[in-house]
């Protein structure tokens, strides 16, 4: 019962000054609100270890909460904007003579492929992955790459390509 006394007091007199903090800092109100509920459930969780919540004290927490919300959103407008720019290069590209000869090959050539070239996985991790040997693998890159260059060479060259 005083844990939740102390907390309430402490809410009472700290979350419309944390929340007014966090509304001049971001985009939205319901950003706002999200963080501000974030510093009140992590002063809840402080109280289980009996310390101390003065208005100052939330001020701490809540710079940290806006200092991890600003790197989170950094990183995923970093994130969005890597994944734009691979649609767009995979838009400049997708006339590619190699994409054209992936894209005919069996499903199992170019997935087995794709593993190993694009996602650089070795042929241990591609045989965990596909639930065969690491020999099969090797084989089946062999094969495949084999099969891609004979698509690729039976193809005449587009105006301008490079292969």
């Amino acid at each position: 019962m005083e844990r939740e006394k102390r907390f309430l007091a402490a809410h009472a007199a700290g979350h419309d000054r944390i929340y007014r903090y966090f509304r001049r800092r971001t985009a939205d109100a319901a950003t706002a609100e999200d963080l501000c509920s974030d510093v009140f459930r992590i002063a809840w969780e402080r109280l289980a270890g009996s310390g101390e919540l003065s208005v100052m004290v939330l001020f701490g927490v809540a710079k940290n909460v806006l200092r991890n919300h600003e790197r989170s959103a950094s990183r995923s407008a970093n994130l969005l904007g890597a994944l734009q720019a691979e649609r767009r290069d995979e838009a400049l590209n997708h006339d590619s003579p190699v994409r054209d000869a992936l894209d005919r090959l069996s499903p199992d050539d170019r997935e087995v492929l794709l593993l190993s070239y694009w996602d650089g996985f070795t042929s241990k991790e591609i045989s965990d992955l596909l639930n065969t040997s690491a020999t099969a693998v090797r084989m089946r890159l062999h094969r495949a790459r084999k099969a891609l260059s004979h698509i690729i060479h039976a193809q005449p060259p587009a105006e301008g390509a490079e292969l």
